[in-house]
């Protein structure tokens, strides 16, 4: 039997302050936030929110943007900050993890080809079954060399060699089923 957690990635207020911040998905995001998280707590999931965490801008401590978006208002069971792209160095998740005997993540959160996707590669390479609900993260239009790339673009790569090899991708009424 596995046990689960919901894996909430640096869904905080920092983000509202960078250059690239777009609104365009946020509508969208937000509700299939508080759709994955509500139903989650319907189940009995623990929520875990992660926070990312720099020595000065808006990603200090700080800064007090280090906090959940103002539409969240759900009560984490635990909170972890993070410093690397991915949850788990120094931040204690593995442990909090193990010691629930929780091995199945549900990850969700910003940005869906940065942080959530390399979280998810390493839980998978920790040995956590994961689920990636893209349409529960949020990024925005990335450019090198020249070319941009669309948020459909960037969530369409990051499914793409995610699938199959570290996570099953769904969506939040497919995951919400699964549980």
């Amino acid at each position: 039997m596995s046990r689960t957690a919901l894996i909430n990635i640096d869904t905080q207020q920092s983000f509202e302050h960078r250059d690239y911040w777009k609104t365009t998905d946020l509508p969208a995001f937000q509700a299939s936030m508080l759709t994955l998280i509500a139903g989650c707590q319907q189940r009995n999931v623990p929520i875990v929110d992660i926070f990312h965490v720099d020595e000065q801008g808006a990603f200090s401590l700080e800064s007090g943007f280090v906090k959940p978006m103002s539409f969240l208002r759900h009560q984490p069971d635990v909170v972890f900050h993070k410093h690397v792209h991915n949850a788990f160095t120094d931040t204690g998740l593995d442990f909090w993890l193990r010691s629930r005997d929780i091995n199945h993540l549900i990850i969700c959160g910003l940005r869906t080809e940065q942080c959530c996707e390399t979280t998810t590669r390493v839980a998978s390479d920790l040995g956590y079954q994961v689920t990636f609900v893209t349409e529960a993260t949020l990024t925005f239009p990335m450019t090198h060399k020249g070319v941009t790339l669309d948020v459909e673009t960037l969530r369409h790569h990051t499914e793409t060699v995610l699938e199959g090899r570290f996570a099953t991708v769904k969506t939040v009424a497919e995951t919400l089923e699964s549980l």
